[in-house]
């Protein structure tokens, strides 16, 4: 019980952490995010919000992730659910300062950054599914000779560029994010002892069965217990 609350802690912090990370950079007012720069230009063509835009496109490459053979977990679940939802309350709560000037919207563009690689690491470590894009970065990663950082920035750009076309914001930001996020991560990999190519998230399924056969096994040393001081 103490590990799957230190887990779900774990989970939801990444969370959190991740939708803070979008606001600050959002903030940082020198261009958006490649990813945020899609989720605007989608949010100016729909009136949805940047937050409900975010789930939108998280749930279409889970789909894309299902078929290149990325499991779909609890956290899979979560990333796509609770990001965008943090992102719209940390909006609302308007706790987050804009830049005014160049300068302190490149230091508010790099500490997002360095709270995106954070949360990233903090949720994809105990292999319970990726995010829906980090998803699709570790599948072409390991059907490719390419690095984590490479990938990313490749696909940050693909993202970029259609958003670019839907009218999202972009400036010098969004190619320190477009660039730095990738290789941001790669660091926290590296820090974390997280090997990318042979990190295996567990399903939902496979989670459930676990904590099924945990519980068998508990069951067992306590009828096992039980028998020892029968015999005592």
């Amino acid at each position: 019980m103490n590990r799957i609350i230190r887990v779900i802690s774990r989970l939801l912090l990444g969370f959190i952490v991740y939708g803070l990370a979008i606001v600050v950079m959002i903030h940082a007012n020198i261009g958006l995010s490649p990813w945020d720069v899609l989720h605007q230009g989608l949010s100016l063509k729909t009136g949805f919000t940047m937050g409900q835009i975010s789930i939108g496109v998280g749930i279409i490459i889970i789909i894309i992730d299902a078929f290149m053979g990325e499991g779909i977990g609890f956290a899979t679940l979560g990333n796509v659910l609770l990001i965008g939802t943090f992102l719209d309350i940390f909006e609302n709560l308007n706790i987050v300062p804009y830049a005014n000037n160049l300068f302190m919207g490149i230091i508010m563009m790099i500490i997002g950054i360095v709270l995106a690689a954070i949360a990233t690491v903090l949720y994809l470590k105990p292999a319970l599914g990726s995010g829906p894009r980090d998803g699709l970065m570790l599948a072409i990663n390991k059907r490719s000779t390419k690095s984590v950082g490479t990938i990313r920035a490749i696909i940050e750009i693909s993202a970029l560029t259609l958003g670019w076309i839907l009218g999202g914001s972009v400036g010098i930001g969004t190619i320190i994010s477009g660039l730095g996020l990738g290789y941001a991560i790669e660091i926290g990999f590296k820090i974390s002892h997280i090997e990318s190519k042979s990190l295996i998230h567990q399903s939902i399924y496979e989670t459930i069965k676990s904590f099924d056969k945990n519980k068998e096994e508990t069951k067992n040393k306590e009828v096992e217990t039980c028998a020892d001081v029968d015999k005592e």
